[in-house]
């Protein structure tokens, strides 16, 4: 196989995993296992695993100085304890589609985190598409569907994940100096221990709570999609693939999340789509797009020819 249909393979397989889980998740909390819960599952197993890969494979490298100690410390409770404590406790309130949505806004998260922390310019185009999905996210958010109705406050979900996703999207802007820097492993055993120490006390309690003999197969085998594939396999993939992909195929896979995300939850009955979430999802595309194009460089000043 090429290698970019490789790199095609990889980020089609991550989009899939992602998308499968909102509505797999659905399945498991909170009638089996809290959200907490699941977070402490997930991210001490990812821990433990790339915790040995790392001294496998990278014996002799760490993370060394103060400065990238603390990015590393920052990286993890934003994108490893944060990010998933919000994820999941937001999908525990609000639907599938809402959340896979909202969650799309994280590219726009990015950029504004890249002006602020490193200066990137903002051009009218980006800052019109920041304005656009702003404008889509908060309808969605300010929306009351079926699982509000049902009771559950999906409004206070819809805001969980949008703090999940402006977590995620500062995390991207953390992380690629560390990831240039170091072994992927090494960096990914580090944020996901000093995540893991905010997932043990949040989740400590109701990790203890299920009758875990009572579970059905189905059940096992969804908490371990969660744990093997969505937390290890997709960052393993995801990893591999962002050394080859370009900008543009990264934006092309943001907008297929959601659309696989959209057709999985509507077939297993989790989710319906409806004319006014089309139109929201239209409004964030549009704005993920225009800000994930490139700003074209300014042209030197040509001197004055007398």
């Amino acid at each position: 196989m090429k290698n970019s249909l490789k790199v095609h393979a990889a980020l089609f397989v991550v989009a899939l995993i992602y998308a499968a889980n909102y509505s797999i998740s659905k399945d498991v909390m909170p009638r089996y296992v809290g959200p907490f819960g699941l977070v402490l599952l997930r991210i001490v197993g990812a821990a433990v695993f790339f915790g040995v890969l790392s001294r496998l494979i990278a014996p002799q490298d760490h993370i060394r100085g103060r400065s990238d100690q603390l990015r590393a410390v920052a990286c993890g409770i934003l994108g490893i304890g944060l990010n998933q404590l919000l994820f999941f406790s937001g999908l525990n309130l609000t639907s599938p589609i809402n959340a896979s949505l909202i969650q799309t806004i994280a590219p726009v998260v990015t950029v504004l985190a890249s002006a602020v922390l490193l200066g990137e310019r903002l051009t009218l185009p980006r800052l019109a598409g920041i304005g656009l999905a702003a404008v889509g996210a908060a309808s969605i958010i300010l929306s009351r569907g079926p699982v509000a109705a049902g009771g559950q406050d999906g409004l206070l979900g819809n805001v969980y994940i949008l703090l999940n996703a402006t977590a995620f999207g500062i995390y991207l802007v953390l992380v690629m100096p560390l990831m240039r820097k170091y072994h992927p492993f090494t960096v990914l055993a580090r944020i996901f221990l000093v995540g893991a120490f905010l997932a043990v006390p949040a989740g400590w309690q109701q990790v203890q709570q299920p009758e875990y003999s009572s579970f059905p197969g189905s059940i096992w085998a969804a908490i371990a999609y969660m744990v093997i594939c969505l937390t290890i396999l997709a960052y393993l993939l995801n990893n591999w693939a962002l050394k080859y992909a370009s900008p543009a195929l990264l934006g092309a896979y943001i907008y297929l999340q959601p659309a696989l995300a959209v057709g999985i939850a509507v077939a297993l009955g989790k989710d319906t789509l409806t004319l006014t979430k089309a139109l929201q999802a239209l409004l964030i595309f549009g704005g993920v797009f225009l800000v994930s194009r490139k700003p074209r460089p300014v042209a030197p000043l040509e001197p004055v020819q007398d």
